[in-house]
């Protein structure tokens, strides 16, 4: 008993595609903070690279214009509101597009971890999250020392890669002080894409790592029980007794309606008592209509139904088997059977024009 249900218990089922959907509802996904740590990196080096010159220079500019002109800029009053707005904007336009390039590269690491996500869950105010005992077991849990370790790690190596790229670089830095501007920041830019370069090939594996664990850790806390498999089972496709239930009522309600059709048919074929097939038609109809069919006792029902309202009966074995296997209700019968249907509605049909002779002439 005790072996069972611990068993019982256990989260060993995959979860269903149900629990993955509640769960990115509700914003639970998995999520690295070292990939997008990642992608911010890249993000930090394209704009180093790239776009250091260029921001270099426009600031450079723009401040050795002020500097040069100094004298002439007016700084009481207005005037004063009027040069802080300028070398506000000035300076905007710059940071601007390295900016652009960060908040991108952010998108792009929460978008290749999931799908976009819009849930208030995360950030709903819970008693939990302002407990003092829920914040201690936050504080001392398994991820937060995961976490810990995580941090010691990163800083360990990235120290150790900036070490080790610019230790040979030493004697040049050295000198860079007393160099020309323009060739401190060459200098400055090719150690930087070396240390930037190094960082990343060590931050891609840190990153690769933290995400396969992430994402192994979140599918564990989406497993399911096989009661919780069960549950939901139920809960998507309903009690089978219920559903039981469901589908006898329809084939009753089915039935009655294919009941009602018997009195209007043409005609009705008959095994003669094991099955039974009611057709339809008239001259507006392309082909006989099938309106009501059944096996033994439905099948006697049906002729009932057609003696007490004087719907003529047929019996013609092969034909109602060959009807009964290959025609449903409401569904117009087989072309094969075309020729043989004719037939025996041509006979109805002459035997009716019969009998309304015979009266006429009575």
């Amino acid at each position: 008993m005790s072996t069972e249900a611990p068993e019982k218990d256990s989260k060993t089922e995959d979860p269903s595609q149900k629990k993955l959907e509640d769960a990115h509802k509700k914003g639970d996904v998995a999520k690295s903070q070292e990939v997008t740590t990642w992608f911010m990196l890249l993000g930090s080096a394209i704009i180093f690279t790239m776009m250091a010159p260029w921001v270099g220079s426009n600031l450079t500019g723009s401040l050795g214009l002020i500097i040069m002109n100094a004298d002439q800029f007016d700084v009481t009053g207005a005037g004063f509101s009027q040069f802080f707005n300028g070398l506000a904007l000035v300076m905007l336009l710059v940071v601007f597009a390295p900016l652009s390039v960060l908040y991108v590269c952010g998108i792009l690491a929460n978008l290749i971890q999931h799908r976009p996500v819009w849930s208030a869950e995360p950030i709903t105010p819970k008693l939990s999250k302002i407990s003092p005992l829920s914040g201690a077991k936050r504080l001392f849990s398994t991820e937060a020392l995961v976490n810990f370790g995580k941090g010691l790690f990163k800083i360990a190596v990235v120290g150790t890669v900036v070490i080790v790229v610019c230790w040979p670089e030493r004697d040049r830095l050295d000198t860079m002080m007393t160099a020309d501007p323009l060739l401190i920041l060459f200098n400055f830019q090719e150690i930087g894409i070396k240390v930037f370069a190094a960082t990343l090939a060590i931050v891609t594996a840190i990153a690769a790592a933290d995400y396969f664990y992430v994402r192994q850790k979140w599918w564990k806390r989406q497993m399911m029980t096989v009661q919780e498999t069960r549950d939901e089972y139920k809960q998507m496709e309903g009690d089978p007794h219920v559903k039981g239930r469901i589908r006898q009522l329809r084939q009753e309600r089915a039935r009655k309606r294919m009941m009602a059709a018997v009195p209007d048919a043409t005609v009705v074929i008959t095994n003669p008592t094991h099955f039974a097939v009611a057709l339809k038609y008239d001259k507006a109809m392309a082909a006989p209509k099938c309106v009501a069919k059944g096996a033994d006792a439905i099948a006697l029902r049906i002729r009932e139904l057609a003696n007490e309202h004087d719907v003529p009966i047929v019996e013609n074995p092969p034909l109602a088997r060959a009807l009964f296997a290959s025609v449903e209700v409401d569904d117009v019968i087989p072309a094969e059977h075309f020729k043989a249907v004719a037939e025996v509605i041509g006979f109805v049909m002459r035997l009716q024009q019969g009998k309304s002779g015979w009266r006429a002439d009575n």
